[in-house]
């Protein structure tokens, strides 16, 4: 899109959905949310920035691709059930710890299953947006933006 507004405003919304993303996941084992439902905020930010800026610039801010955040998210929740056998209970068994990374917020194995669900969510609607915005004339769309940018630098 060809929109100051709509850039200027995801510079500012990005961190804050986020950050809300975060929160829906870590306030998921007493309230509603969790992994699924912040993963898929996330996976919104993402969206919102692509369409500002394109799906190029939009890759540049991941620290890793999405098909990387699938795989680390599925080991997480994968391994997240293994420190219950290593205690003799079954397989996915809760196991809670009385440290606190955030107040009201206890280390566990839900935990661990919850970023790994968050992880898996956000970067398979990631890649999903990715893919569909990159085939559907990825060409067109970076020509546009790089027109853009010329036209600021002419601008300014």
């Amino acid at each position: 899109m060809n929109s100051i507004i709509l850039r200027t405003g995801t510079v500012f919304i990005l961190p804050l959905l986020l950050l809300v993303s975060v929160v829906i996941l870590l306030r998921g084992h007493n309230e509603p949310g969790g992994g699924f439902v912040g993963g898929l905020t996330a996976a919104t930010a993402m969206l919102l920035h692509m369409l500002a800026f394109g799906p190029k610039e939009a890759r540049k801010l991941l620290p890793i691709g999405p098909e990387a955040m699938i795989g680390v998210g599925l080991l997480l929740a994968l391994f997240s059930g293994i420190p219950a056998m290593f205690a003799g209970l079954p397989a996915f068994k809760a196991l809670w710890t009385d440290f606190e990374p955030v107040q009201g917020v206890k280390f566990s194995t839900p935990l661990i299953f919850d970023v790994g669900v968050y992880l898996t969510v956000a970067g398979v609607v990631i890649l999903i947006i990715f893919s569909i915005a990159e085939y559907r004339g990825h060409r067109a769309i970076d020509a546009q933006h790089a027109s853009d940018a010329r036209a600021r630098e002419e601008a300014s």
